[in-house]
């Protein structure tokens, strides 16, 4: 399986993150893509590539044009206004305030384009977001092009951002673009199963109201965990979508043994779809030792993973999400690859 990666997406490099109501050291850091870069290159996973360049229009497919010209032009609007170090947002257009007005400040325009307060951007943010959904795409162009799986070392993560925000470390929706750009040249089904610990709401949303594209979610329950506010089992779609999203959310402790249940309704749920290629958003935070998650996965338990999306039997496109075990996610994450692989 050939791994996709850019050095440019290292560039993002946030020192700080506000969690838990308190400013802490930052945890998705670039040390997430090099240690399961240095993996997949000792227990030789197959070749690295270097993404490659796609025009602006395959982000504007998924992400309003006005939202990317946003973060693109984001760090010049900032030091302009006199910062000098990374951003947070602090108010959002919600309830009764209004959100039919245009606002030029920054921090007006950081609350409209963003869902929390614990996402910094930085310098280099746009840059390593755009070479993230690069990754993606060239890891489905792949696809297109005949191999049976391919991953995209995505980082940051994007299963989180929507159309037009930005929020849970995620700026460009990675498998959301993934998906689109296979549909735009030629594949009719997509499926999506997003295993990552917390919620994929941004790619959700994108797809709810769409058939073309199944999206399937087993996460922590919402009631208990980030996302909070998506993610629930009664969330199926709507309009010609109806149907087409389908949500298992797992309590907080839940082992392989609670969540092999949820895996298998959902295998079940991509056999009756037929997809012709999925998109597994790899998330690697149900891990036992993961900071920020209360999921108790083993190592071996993502081999097992890998071994039962192998049995699917369509082209696989893994793209990587969360998981914030530092030492331990290389190791987890090429135990999914290599039991795919088989």
């Amino acid at each position: 399986m050939k791994t996709v990666f850019s050095d440019i997406q290292l560039a993002h490099a946030p020192a700080q993150e506000i969690s838990d109501g308190e400013l802490k050291p930052a945890v998705e850091i670039p040390s997430r893509a090099e240690i399961v870069l240095k993996t997949v290159r000792d227990r030789q996973v197959g070749e690295i590539v270097a993404p490659e360049e796609f025009p602006i229009r395959a982000l504007h497919r998924v992400h309003g044009a006005d939202y990317v010209s946003f973060l693109e032009s984001f760090w010049d609007s900032w030091t302009a206004a006199g910062r000098t170090r990374e951003a947070f947002p602090f108010v959002w257009p919600i309830r009764s305030l209004r959100q039919d007005v245009e606002v030029n400040h920054i921090d007006g325009l950081l609350g409209r384009y963003s869902m929390d307060a614990g996402t910094p951007l930085g310098q280099h943010t746009y840059r390593a977001a755009r070479a993230s959904a690069e990754t993606a795409l060239t890891a489905a162009k792949m696809i297109l092009d005949g191999e049976k799986s391919a991953f995209g070392l995505c980082r940051p993560p994007g299963h989180h951002a929507g159309y037009d925000f930005f929020g849970g470390y995620c700026f460009f929706n990675n498998a959301a673009v993934a998906a689109q750009y296979l549909r735009d040249h030629g594949l009719n089904r997509i499926a999506i199963l997003d295993v990552d610990y917390h919620h994929g709401n941004g790619t959700q949303a994108l797809f709810y109201d769409r058939p073309d594209v199944l999206f399937l979610s087993i996460h922590a329950d919402p009631r208990n965990e980030y996302p909070y506010f998506l993610g629930f089992a009664d969330e199926t779609g709507e309009h010609a979508g109806t149907g087409f999203t389908r949500n298992w959310p797992l309590p907080l402790g839940t082992d392989w043994e609670g969540y092999s249940p949820a895996l298998e309704e959902a295998c079940r749920w991509l056999l009756v779809y037929k997809p012709d290629a999925m998109i597994v958003s790899l998330g690697l935070d149900c891990y036992e030792k993961d900071p920020i998650s209360g999921f108790r996965f083993t190592s071996e338990d993502f081999t097992r993973l890998g071994q039962r999306l192998k049995a699917v039997g369509v082209p696989t496109l893994f793209l990587m999400e969360g998981g914030y075990a530092v030492d331990a996610l290389g190791t987890n994450c090429v135990n999914v690859l290599e039991g795919f692989e088989g």
